[in-house]
């Protein structure tokens, strides 16, 4: 598989990279629902042994869960080539499971030393500020600047490589250089999702930042797999119940997106998530894409979108008329 440098930095990573949310199971509020950790350490194993080269975590998937079991996936390979981590802080927890973000350079070191003690590792390749604010569409209040000056104080300690920032917008993404240099920036990227095509992927491409995009099937949405009577059938505590995306009217308009994604799946004999993810690969902005892995087999079914080049005809289908107008409302 194919590696493209990160930004300025000296990692250089596949175009597709393991995401590990759904590895963390149950958590209330956002949690995908129960989840094997067999399961979880075969799709990691699978997706490694095929060339990806890097792996997308955080310590709030799962309450540290998921930290652990890329811990436990290192253990099983160690002495073998290991892949590049990257993980984010910023979002704290309290017993009862409730949120806060957190931003100073205290909170931030007490994360930083668990998420190595969790991973059993001595640097993090990529350490990411989660968000800027929460929840993430609230007004930015800073915390950000004081947030950089901490990442850059632990890169010149060696337990970073190098920094990285999500879900932030231009103004955001500004405060953070004002500061130090970031390698990448993780926004939410899919057909459903097009926000940041309007000023964050400009602006990083002028920039030199990376771009490493999450949700690139929009949570399933175009994996080709979901249908009403799947989602009818979620675990209650599966996130994506309480989500608009996932419920009427939008649900019928993102299905129908989907059937577009499947049909020029159909026409390459290959699967629509390979085609979903494909299309957010399709820009030099993005330099790579987070799939959320929970069995060996999607590793299997998304695998080609790492080299799929979609054509103009393909691109014009996919998007359409009907997506331009979603994005509208």
């Amino acid at each position: 598989m194919i590696r493209r440098r990160l930004g300025k930095s000296d990692l250089h990573i596949t175009p597709l990279g393991i995401g590990t949310w759904a590895m963390g199971g149950p958590i209330k509020n956002w949690g995908r629902g129960p989840q094997s950790d067999h399961d979880s350490l075969a799709a990691m194993e699978r997706a490694l042994d095929m060339g990806v080269n890097w792996i997308d975590t955080a310590p709030v998937y799962g309450i540290g869960h998921a930290e652990e079991l890329v811990g436990t996936l290192l253990k099983r390979r160690a002495g073998g080539t290991r892949p590049l981590i990257f993980t984010k802080c910023g979002i704290r927890w309290d017993k009862d499971e409730n949120y806060t973000l957190s931003l100073s350079e205290a909170s931030l070191r007490r994360e930083l030393e668990k998420s190595l003690l969790r991973l059993g590792a001595e640097v993090i390749d990529l350490y990411q500020i989660h968000t800027p604010s929460y929840p993430r569409r609230s007004p930015y209040k800073g915390g950000i600047e004081e947030a950089m000056v901490a990442m850059s104080r632990f890169r010149a300690e060696g337990k970073v490589r190098e920094i990285g920032i999500s879900n932030c917008d231009v103004p955001q993404i500004q405060a953070a250089l004002s500061i130090a240099e970031i390698s990448c920036l993780q926004p939410q990227y899919s057909l459903l999702q097009r926000e940041v095509e309007q000023q964050v992927l400009p602006f990083c491409a002028q920039k030199g930042i990376g771009v490493i995009v999450y949700s690139p099937m929009h949570s399933g949405l175009l994996s080709g797999t979901t249908s009403k009577e799947k989602l009818a059938s979620l675990p209650e505590d599966d996130w994506r119940r309480r989500q608009p995306d996932f419920q009427e009217p939008k649900l019928s308009v993102n299905l129908e997106q989907a059937e577009r994604v499947k049909r020029v799946a159909r026409r390459y004999g290959c699967t629509a998530a390979e085609i979903a993810v494909a299309w957010t690969l399709r820009t030099n902005s993005v330099t790579g894409a987070i799939v959320g892995l929970r069995k060996p087999e999607q590793v299997d079914a998304v695998f080609g979108a790492a080299s799929r080049i979609l054509n103009n005809n393909d691109i014009a289908e996919i998007e359409g008329d009907l997506i331009r107008s979603h994005n509208d409302r």
